[in-house]
């Protein structure tokens, strides 16, 4: 029975895991190492950690932190953070990580993303693409945490990403981040439609609907979210949660 990949979606900022709301004030939750301890014993297929401040601060995420991640991790794991050369990428993999996540210099050294592809193999180099619409209600790509707008259109540069060999794409949306309102179904499925790798899906999930409905309407191959496996209830209590196999089954079949 095929189910999506369903993945949390871990910011780091500093050594702390953060929460935000779209891209902005940080919220402390817990500390990375325990949240792999627990997203182990509840079976999780995947995890996506980055770290939030990494790009806009010069630096690449800790080497050392992703290889604590590693021994830890029952599950494969993507790291993202400040990565502008091949060489950072392959002590990321090294030090554990199945996948590393370009943002920032996917879109102002794209040639890095052809080179690491043939370097390490399209399936260890995903594009993320942080997504936000303007006053006229153009999408466009945005870089350092949502710090600078590229102007560059999404479609655009997925197809660009896909063409340079990345073997996965994030779409994350800004304007939903944190949310927890659902995904940008007519986004998500605009960019699954014109490309072949997969698509993750990010930003905006609150519940299990809404990953069923970015599945079914917006194509999306793989859902990720953050708020919706760290808080619960209305007060937002910070509690790791994920589905059950079981729930999974009745969900999407």
């Amino acid at each position: 029975m095929f189910l999506p990949r369903i993945i949390p979606v871990l910011l780091l900022k500093g050594k702390g895991l953060v929460k935000t709301v779209k891209f902005k004030d940080p919220k402390y939750i817990g500390d990375p190492i325990n949240a792999v301890k627990i997203f182990n014993d509840l079976k999780t297929d995947e995890l996506v950690f980055l770290d939030i401040t990494a790009s806009k601060e010069g630096r690449t995420v800790s080497v050392d932190l992703v290889k604590d991640i590693g021994d830890e991790a029952f599950m494969p794991f993507g790291v993202g953070g400040g990565i502008n050369n091949i060489k950072q990428i392959e002590q990321l993999l090294k030090a554990g990580a199945e996948k590393v996540i370009i943002n920032t210099n996917a879109i102002i050294n794209p040639g890095m993303i052809e080179e690491a592809s043939k370097v390490f193999g399209s399936q260890s180099i995903v594009v993320a693409l942080d997504v936000k619409k303007t006053l006229f209600g153009k999408y466009e790509c945005w870089i350092k945490d949502g710090s600078e707008n590229t102007k560059a259109n999404p479609v655009d540069m997925a197809k660009k990403a896909e063409n340079l060999g990345a073997g996965e794409l994030i779409i994350n949306s800004i304007d939903l981040d944190g949310m927890m309102t659902g995904y940008n179904i007519d986004l998500i499925k605009t960019i699954a439609e014109i490309v072949s790798i997969p698509v993750v899906a990010c930003g905006g999930a609150g519940n299990l609907e809404h990953l069923k409905q970015c599945y079914f309407d917006g194509k999306a191959h793989a859902l990720a979210a953050g708020s919706m496996f760290v808080f619960h209830g209305p007060r937002r209590a910070v509690l790791i949660n994920y589905p059950s196999k079981s729930e999974l089954k009745q969900l999407f079949n």
